[in-house]
């Protein structure tokens, strides 16, 4: 009787084990197998028949057989699967074209590539690609910024760089879209996209969220020494160098807009706690109020509402584009704290 059971036991979990491989090669199969929908469902139907006739010989007491043949063509997909490199050449789109390059002399950095675009639409823009140059010894705050579009878990983040002379540059880690390609979180799972690290105005990266897109964007400011302000913006510019010499993909869970930042922040703060927060990114301000890196003196559910900047975007939609940034920033918890400790 126990031999039986345990029996039994052992091929539900073949059989579960078998199930999640096969419905991982069949979304492998069609987000990377080449040719037209048609061909990538074929292959797809084909790999489920496969893996279900390993799983009923599996319990007509063909185990063994069964379950190499599957082994050994699970093998072989993988083999398939670790062909798929990232890419720098591919028919982009416009916003993520071209990749941001910098030079350091001194404190004085130079970028090459800064997007400050004119939107109109998400299809309908002006493209500007635009050479600034920033002085580190003057720069003031670091902001976060959460584009929410999809429920309270799901945000992209963004990371803002404030200087004395007013200007703001912004920082996103995003897909590299190619041209006519829209995003997926399934996707992000299978080496749709490659990375991308825009470096832009806000009144392009963040009024596109606002004012085109209809997103929903929260901004918090954060609370770091200038010595661990400059060194974020310098990980910053060194995961652009990284990205320009070789790419790599996007991943939905494990290389995303949150986690990069994690990454990046953790060589400045070394002990930042791993978090839950980090993976469903429309909660990392609660994760960084935690661990005391927003304005001190507020509660989280004063600087979630001071902090919503959307409807200050939308109202600020013709100012013009030198005084968006600051318009945004109108009664932000932290900026008048900040502004005078600077001084």
């Amino acid at each position: 009787m126990i031999r039986t059971l345990l029996r039994h036991v052992g091929r539900i979990l073949l059989s579960l084990i078998v199930l999640s491989t096969c419905l991982w090669a069949c979304l492998a199969l069609w987000y990377q197998f080449p040719g037209p929908a048609a061909v990538k469902i074929g292959a797809g139907v084909l790999w489920a028949a496969f893996g279900l006739a390993a799983i009923a010989l599996a319990w007509r007491r063909r185990a063994a057989r069964a379950l190499l043949s599957y082994a050994t063509g699970f093998a072989l997909l993988l083999v398939w699967w670790s062909t798929i490199l990232p890419s720098q050449n591919r028919v982009w789109a416009d916003d993520v074209s071209r990749q941001l390059r910098s030079h350091i002399d001194g404190s004085v950095v130079t970028l090459d590539n800064v997007r400050n675009f004119e939107w109109r639409s998400d299809t309908d823009y002006t493209q500007r690609w635009e050479t600034r140059q920033y002085d580190l010894e003057r720069l003031r705050t670091v902001d976060v910024s959460l584009s929410y579009w999809s429920g309270p878990a799901i945000a992209h983040t963004l990371v803002s760089f404030g200087f004395d002379d007013g200007r703001f540059l912004t920082f996103s880690i995003e897909i590299r879209k190619e041209r006519g390609e829209a995003f997926s979180s399934v996707g992000g799972f299978f080496r749709q996209f490659e990375n991308s690290l825009i470096a832009a105005d806000e009144h392009d990266i963040l009024r596109v969220r606002t004012n085109v897109r209809g997103e929903d964007v929260y901004m918090y400011r954060v609370s770091l020494p200038r010595a661990e302000m400059r060194s974020l913006f310098l990980a910053y510019l060194g995961e652009g160098a990284a990205l320009a010499r070789e790419p790599s993909f996007y991943n939905t869970l494990t290389a995303n807009c949150t986690t990069i930042v994690y990454a990046l922040a953790r060589r400045i703060v070394p002990g930042l706690p791993m978090d839950w927060r980090l993976l469903a990114s429309g909660y990392l301000p609660d994760y960084l109020f935690d661990v005391g890196g927003l304005a001190p003196g507020y509660s989280m559910e004063a600087l979630r509402a001071a902090g919503r900047i959307t409807d200050r975007a939308l109202a600020a939609d013709k100012t013009p584009a030198a005084n968006f940034s600051q318009a945004i920033r109108q009664g932000l918890p932290g900026t008048t704290a900040n502004a005078g400790a600077a001084q």
